[in-house]
């Protein structure tokens, strides 16, 4: 087995010599018109960027995102942030052996424990409705819900981030209803927060490591709240659930990202749907925040994170 060099273990002018996951790849042209490679790499303990500068379109390219390569370079700054100078890069070959644990960035939790969790938040619902749908719909999709990425780059983007994501989402729901008490119907809340993301199931596809690659055709025809939304009608018809509560669930997965310009399909319109789309920003943020902090030195800034659209501050 090839040794392999943690990417957090790396620093300046180091020597890279071993198998890293493509995590995106994009043929560039420089100032002078000559092609070159820009890429992220990616293994369980952080990514980082890569230039392969002499590039001939004939090696690895962004059809290969999610896959195994082979790299030899040498590490160096720009910006303040760690850069890899690929001197050769290929795919890994199918009789080359390779530590996937070492390469697959996961969830910092314990998934059993997380989901037992989500079961007795689900298991906890007033209302047999809300319930019913819950349980029906996480009993048909509970090992993807524990295993797949919440997304391709921003925000969870590694396996088990879905439970993550969700499981933080229903704390905070959770706390939220019970401090605002009759204001909020909070099984329609728990419900909205379990399955406001299941549709990412279907939005993306994954590569061998389970990450995502891109997005489904699916997923790019109509995204993760039209087809989440799809489901809870269709679970509500097959278990008789009343129209109206099957509306307001709907209701909030098509409105979770609160604005059409944020890919919304609907603008939040009820108490619960509001605090669904807040905590979702919540998590997500705090997210960002926590992986800018695992490559930004304390008292240092960031680089522009895009996510943001602006840089953030390490403070001690």
């Amino acid at each position: 087995m090839e040794q392999h060099t943690p990417l957090n273990q790396l620093r300046v002018n180091d020597e890279v010599q071993g198998f890293y996951l493509l995590k995106s790849a994009y043929a560039k042209t420089n100032k002078n018109g000559k092609p070159f490679l820009s890429a992220v790499l990616e293994d369980a303990s952080g990514s980082m960027d890569a230039k392969l500068w002499e590039y001939d379109n004939s090696t690895v390219g962004e059809q290969d995102a999610g896959r195994i390569v082979y790299v030899t370079g040498t590490i160096t700054e720009f910006m303040g942030a760690l850069q890899l100078r690929i001197n050769a890069l290929r795919l890994r070959r199918p009789e080359e052996t390779v530590d996937l644990t070492a390469l697959t960035p996961s969830a910092p939790i314990d998934a059993d424990a997380v989901l037992a969790r989500v079961w007795q938040l689900v298991e906890s619902m007033e209302d047999d409705d809300y319930r019913a749908i819950a349980t029906m719909m996480l009993q048909r999709r509970e090992q993807d819900f524990r295993s797949i990425p919440a997304a391709k780059s921003v925000h969870h983007g590694f396996v088990g981030g879905l439970l993550m994501h969700t499981a933080n989402m229903l704390e905070q729901a959770e706390f939220l209803s019970r401090l605002y008490g009759p204001t909020i119907n909070r099984s329609l809340l728990l419900a909205g927060t379990l399955l406001h993301d299941f549709g990412k199931m279907k939005e993306f596809s994954f590569s061998e490591l389970g990450l995502v690659t891109e997005y489904s055709t699916e997923g790019q025809l109509l995204g993760h709240l039209v087809i989440g939304a799809e489901w809870v009608a269709a679970a509500a018809r097959k278990l008789g659930i009343p129209e109206e509560k099957s509306l307001l669930l709907r209701h909030l997965i098509l409105s979770h990202h609160g604005e059409p310009e944020f890919g919304a399909a609907v603008v939040p319109v009820c108490m619960e749907s509001e605090l669904l789309h807040l905590i979702d920003k919540i998590d997500s943020r705090v997210e960002i925040y926590r992986k800018a902090f695992e490559e930004v030195p304390v008292g240092a800034f960031s680089s522009r994170i895009f996510a943001l659209e602006h840089r953030v501050y390490h403070h001690p």
